[in-house]
């Protein structure tokens, strides 16, 4: 199978590494905004290079992983769709909801397979504490506790146009926490400290109401001095579970006699959601594209940004877009006729 790479940056240059790693890639062409990059990549791999996104289409791939820049993701994947290419792209589609619609209405008229870049959903503890919740063994689920520390800060020419830490950073959470639950968010306050420059911050907080009453915490930090910390706590009324942890996790404890990790934190989940679409394409099978999610993700990270006291001027509140929370998620009509995000795509 021949695919075809556009982006080879920080997450690019990994998914390049992956893709080569498959047996069932023959053949892998890349290209990227900087030429001296993807060549440096090419070489690197044995991969092919191509001067622009078109060039690439034009070489014959059967199929396409987008990881450029958040700002080029819906045009990208409107190419895919105009050249009936299957694609992978990392979240999100785009930075408002009109733009990602139009990209799904262009992709369903195509009918091509795309895959969004929510990796946790491939990991399997993620999906054990999705059974552990929709089998009934933790009982009523009261609480969950979720958060997501890069170890360092990303490239600033990144933070630049990556949306902010509510839809770059928070969206994965925002897009698994209610996918282990099923239940859908209906509102959102959000605290966090502005990062002047680029409008963006590097900690933030939000306190979410899931369908049914039950609360969750969110922590997002762009600096963890003891590595990438991911993790998902959730309390019920039976029992009390835990996503990543395990002795690597990235805190230490001050109690006597308990030992700190010995290695930096870190989840291998990046490699998983765009090989996974590579074995799809080539078995020519249905595959799980998750439009909901991604405009879920988006949409309660906008409600977040909005509801943080460094944008609106004053304390954190949460009543004034309780009705856009509402709307954006419980209620957001599917491309299917269902109005309920909450378990309709998954992994198969």
């Amino acid at each position: 199978m021949h695919v075809g790479l556009i982006g080879v940056g920080r997450i690019g240059a990994f998914h390049a590494q992956g893709l080569a790693e498959l047996s069932n890639v023959d053949r892998l062409t890349v290209t990227d905004v900087d030429r001296n990059r993807a060549a440096d990549v090419a070489q690197r791999l044995g991969a092919q290079l191509a001067d622009t996104p078109q060039a690439l289409l034009d070489s014959g791939v059967d199929a396409l992983v987008i990881a450029a820049a958040t700002p080029a993701h819906a045009a990208l994947l409107h190419m895919a769709a105009e050249a009936r290419v299957p694609a992978f792209c990392e979240k999100p589609i785009a930075l408002d909801v009109e733009t990602t619609d139009a990209v799904i209405e262009r992709v369903e008229r195509a009918g091509i397979l795309v895959q969004i870049g929510f990796q946790r959903r491939f990991d399997a503890g993620y999906r054990a504490a999705r059974e552990a919740v929709s089998s009934g063994g933790l009982g009523d689920v009261q609480l969950i506790r979720i958060g997501t520390h890069d170890p360092a800060p990303p490239p600033e020419e990144y933070v630049a146009v990556s949306g902010g830490i509510w839809r770059d950073l928070a969206i994965h959470d925002f897009d698994i926490a209610p996918w282990v639950l099923g239940r859908a968010v209906v509102e959102v306050c959000a605290d966090d400290p502005l990062f002047t420059r680029h409008d963006d911050v590097d900690a933030a907080a939000a306190v979410l109401r899931f369908e049914g009453g039950s609360l969750g915490i969110f922590s997002g930090m762009r600096n963890d001095p003891r590595g990438y910390d991911v993790r998902m706590e959730v309390f019920g009324l039976r029992d009390s579970i835990v996503v990543g942890w395990s002795d690597r996790t990235p805190i230490r404890s001050v109690e006597p006699g308990v030992a700190a990790p010995d290695q930096p934190g870190y989840r291998d989940l990046y490699g998983k959601d765009p090989r996974a679409c590579a074995q799809c394409t080539k078995r020519v099978a249905r595959w799980w594209s998750p439009w909901q999610p991604t405009v879920r993700g988006a949409r309660i990270g906008r409600c977040a940004s909005k509801s943080s006291p460094s944008r609106a001027g004053q304390r954190p509140r949460s009543a004034r877009y309780r009705r856009l929370a509402r709307w954006s998620t419980a209620g957001l009509p599917s491309r299917s006729g269902s109005t309920s995000c909450s378990t309709t795509s998954q992994p198969e």
